[in-house]
């Protein structure tokens, strides 16, 4: 079952309009017709400003919508992932945890935890390994290459807003290394900037869908932040990518 589904059969059992619906949670009615015609996205669950409303005009449970779109996510996920995911060693998590800054591991803690497939804990390790120059992937990681990792770092650091990362390690010429996920040139990119202050936007955008948006180049040309949003729009969309099948 999926957001759409639901709505559907929500609005067909109350006698209900797509238009009624889009006064309602504050949208356009085109915004509503692509929603439940499988063209545009679902929102994602965080964006709970619109899940909130709908429920109430559909007389569902607070919640629930944001329910649904939460698993359909996983499932999507689970179908492009298939086996290649697979969870990473215990004692990386630990090695993550341990490293982290004490002023964020209560955070970075709250957010791993929450995250069903660690983009955010991935993401720290690819960029630990690397660091220690480590050739090897999250999917291939065994117990000695944790234990090389937890003598040669000696703490990191994650910007929350931008994902950027600071690594420090034990020792070395380079002790400090900082790896920058967003622009931070704002004459060369202010609409990237716009669209990541604006979390309404950018607020449910994993690490991954940053790093691929950040890295978009334009040959001169300066996109809106409203160019971001759509662009992570049709990142999310399965439509827009081919079936490994």
């Amino acid at each position: 079952m999926d957001v759409a589904l639901v709505i559907r059969e929500r609005l067909l059992e109350l006698g209900l309009e797509q238009r009624d619906l889009a006064r309602a949670a504050r949208v356009t009615e085109s915004y509503i017709s692509q929603l439940l015609t499988g063209k545009k996205a679902s929102p994602a669950p965080d964006r709970t400003d619109i899940y909130d409303r709908m429920d109430r005009f559909l007389k569902l449970p607070a919640g629930e919508l944001a329910r649904v779109a939460e698993l359909a996510r996983k499932e999507e996920l689970k179908r492009k992932l298939g086996d290649r995911f697979e969870p990473l060693l215990p004692d990386v998590r630990e090695l993550i945890l341990r490293t982290c800054r004490a002023e964020q591991a209560k955070q970075v803690r709250a957010i791993i935890e929450r995250q069903s497939f660690g983009e955010l804990e991935r993401l720290v390790v690819r960029k630990l390994l690397d660091v220690v120059g480590l050739a090897v992937d999250t999917l291939h990681l065994t117990d000695k290459h944790v234990e090389m990792l937890g003598t040669r770092i000696e703490s990191w650091d994650v910007d929350l807003a931008t994902f950027a990362l600071e690594i420090v390690l034990r020792r070395g010429a380079q002790r400090v290394r900082r790896f920058e996920f967003v622009e931070r040139d704002a004459e060369e990119q202010p609409g990237l900037r716009r669209f990541l202050a604006d979390p309404s936007l950018s607020g449910a955008a994993t690490p991954y869908e940053l790093e691929f948006l950040t890295g978009l180049r334009f040959q001169g040309r300066r996109p809106t932040a409203l160019y971001y949003y759509r662009e992570l729009q049709n990142l999310r969309d399965p439509l827009h990518f081919e079936s490994d099948a």
